[in-house]
């Protein structure tokens, strides 16, 4: 899937890039497995914003998708491959021989009219999903279940793909996209391949208006405020801070672990993420 240069017909084209969309079948969602998203702004049930930076954007369907692949054994034929608003990769839409449709997510490569199965004896290509006690050493995978049959958790955004490295007693070191190894039962599911929309990360969104219609608002820095707002904030010129970086509460923001020891997996982190 490429990437299109816009011409520079205004300033903000000259850096403005977007997806060619190739490889898409439809414009238009399957209605029954969609349902309305009621966006909350970044704000809790007491009205209050809990998460800064968001609000606005376009409005958006919610695309209902198969993240356990639980029909074993019955083949699916693939009927369209679509964009999704709701997150980077795309999704693909299944017809399974019972006349069943589901959405899955599109691994690279998957095209309409393919055919992929789920279960324990199915063949090693992308689209299948099967558990992690079949797939051979090296291969790519995506859509990792945590525990079994809760669906998968990991390995779902644009472009990223995992590694088994090895087994050993019933668990699988599979390499993260972020370099760390963490352990994982054999008998959780994977789709083989890697997550489709692979250049989503070289797209320059080129302006500021195309982040809102993501729903992204302003992010202020905090040297930039007064202090009255923020405890780096104030002074004469343009100060850089004095301390180190925190949040509007006085948190540390980098470095600073937040890993609580009672909810911990630590002990199935075999290799923390690359520095």
């Amino acid at each position: 899937m490429g990437i299109v240069q816009r011409k520079p017909t205004t300033p903000s084209q000259r850096w403005t890039t977007v997806s060619s969309f190739e490889a898409l079948t439809t414009d238009k969602p399957y209605k029954p497995l969609t349902q309305a998203l009621r966006r909350k702004g970044g704000r809790n049930a007491n009205g209050r914003v809990t998460i800064r930076s968001r609000g606005g954007g376009h409005k958006r369907r919610l695309r209902l998708i198969d993240f356990k692949r639980n029909k074993f054994d019955m083949p699916a034929k693939v009927l369209t491959v679509e964009y999704d608003p709701n997150r980077s990769a795309r999704i693909s839409l299944l017809e399974y021989e019972d006349g069943e449709k589901r959405y899955i997510i599109c691994p690279e490569g998957l095209t309409a009219g393919d055919m992929v199965i789920s279960g324990e004896n199915v063949e090693i290509k992308k689209g299948n999903s099967t558990p992690l006690r079949v797939i051979p050493s090296g291969t790519q995978i995506h859509n990792i279940e945590l525990v079994k049959g809760k669906g998968a958790q990991l390995v779902r955004s644009a472009g990223s793909s995992a590694l088994i490295m090895a087994k050993e007693g019933g668990l699988a070191h599979v390499k993260m996209p972020s370099g760390e190894i963490r352990l994982i039962d054999l008998a959780c599911y994977a789709s083989i391949g890697q997550v489709s929309n692979t250049k989503h990360e070289k797209i320059s969104l080129g302006k500021a208006g195309r982040s809102r219609w993501l729903g992204r608002r302003p992010k202020v820095r905090g040297v930039a405020k007064n202090p009255v707002d923020h405890p780096m904030g104030g002074g004469e010129g343009k100060a850089s801070g004095g301390r180190h970086p925190c949040t509007p509460w006085g948190k540390p923001t980098k470095g600073y672990k937040t890993r609580k020891k009672k909810k911990s997996s630590s002990k199935f982190i075999l290799k923390r993420r690359n520095k």
